[in-house]
């Protein structure tokens, strides 16, 4: 392998919530120890434990609360429908149920498979998706779910199998060259054990249907056919262009630890690496901010930050208080929820 990046004792979790502050502190954390694999080509945390991993009902990741989400799963969803159909379509690793939920608004006969699954909508199983169930389905969805699967060919392989070698996957990942583009130190996370390139997947696939990078660059979608799976394997010049100065704008930040009302907007993933290595650097968050109310009063895990909703983290702060944007794409749509007292900040135009 060749060594791309070293962090020590991130969550296991970061999404994942917790009742106490204690608690969230004490998490269980893990070690990343980023690498490029020189026999598939593919990038993976070689410290990565899988025997760590047990997601449960505590854990949340919804982002269906955002308006600018849910268009890009509308988006997903016309995409999916034009190119693989509406019938008989299985997602694995629905989570929540938003995604599917869509689907099922515009006529879809779609199946979820996800044992973190809440709710009782009968065409939901709180299982993992298993060859022992017996599913054959026109197409699979796979949103967000590869890149925490410890062997992804070996998973993909499985679900071809279980699917007899045959139908198409859409596939949604984190693009692990918009990481590198925006030095984004804060969307390395322990539980993404593997991060992808638009490339990797056109040496997976042999037949790739469709390949774009979605929602500002952030996301890689790819719909590939399941009977032209093959392993990867590492190529001349297929080298991810990860930065030597990755982390500059963490050693840079310039946040006082002093300043009482340091505020971040985001609970989820990037906010919580964020404050956690942030307050490593000796800038310490003071106020975490999401409008998801799954998240809201309870503690993330790392620092032990508690979340407050958009009314009760706005209270009190001062005019002109900075507020950083954990995620650009959600800039306009924070801006319209809190007004024009405040200044905004993200990393990723820094």
């Amino acid at each position: 392998v060749r060594e791309l990046y070293i962090q020590s004792d991130l969550p296991v979790f970061q999404n994942r919530m917790y009742q106490t502050a204690e608690e969230a502190r004490n998490c269980p954390k893990g070690q990343m120890r980023l690498v490029e694999d020189l026999q598939t080509g593919l990038v993976r945390n070689a410290a990565f434990d899988p025997a760590l991993m047990n997601y449960d009902a505590a854990y949340q990741n919804e982002q269906g609360n955002s308006a600018h989400f849910r268009a890009h799963m509308e988006d997903v969803a016309s995409l999916v429908s034009g190119k693989m159909g509406s019938e008989n379509l299985v997602e694995v690793g629905c989570g929540k149920g938003a995604f599917l939920d869509i689907m099922l608004e515009r006529g879809a006969d779609v199946t979820g498979f996800d044992p973190a699954y809440e709710g009782d909508s009968d065409r939901i199983r709180k299982v993992y998706f298993s060859e022992d169930l017996g599913i054959r389905a026109q197409g699979m969805i796979l949103r967000h779910v590869l890149e925490h699967i410890d062997d992804p060919f070996h998973f993909l392989q499985r679900l071809s199998d279980a699917n007899g070698n045959r139908g198409l996957i859409y596939i949604e990942v984190p693009c692990f060259d918009w990481i590198c583009e925006n030095r984004a130190w804060y969307d390395i996370f322990y539980e993404h054990v593997n991060y992808f390139r638009l490339s990797d997947f056109r040496r997976i696939f042999g037949r790739v249907v469709h390949a774009d990078r979605a929602f500002g660059g952030q996301y890689l979608r790819v719909i590939g056919d399941l009977a032209t799976l093959q392993a990867p394997s590492h190529s001349a010049g297929s080298a991810p262009g990860f930065p030597s100065d990755f982390t500059r704008q963490l050693d840079a930040l310039d946040m006082p630890a002093t300043d009482a009302s340091l505020v971040v907007w985001g609970g989820a993933s990037k906010g919580v690496i964020f404050s956690l290595l942030s307050e490593r650097a000796g800038c310490k968050v003071t106020r975490l901010i999401d409008i998801n109310p799954a998240k809201q009063g309870l503690f993330v895990p790392g620092t032990g930050l508690q979340v407050s909703s958009p009314e009760e983290g706005l209270t009190d702060l001062l005019e002109g208080t900075t507020i950083w944007v954990m995620n650009p794409n959600y800039l306009d749509e924070i801006r319209a929820m809190s007004g024009p007292s405040f200044k905004y900040r993200t990393l990723s135009n820094d």
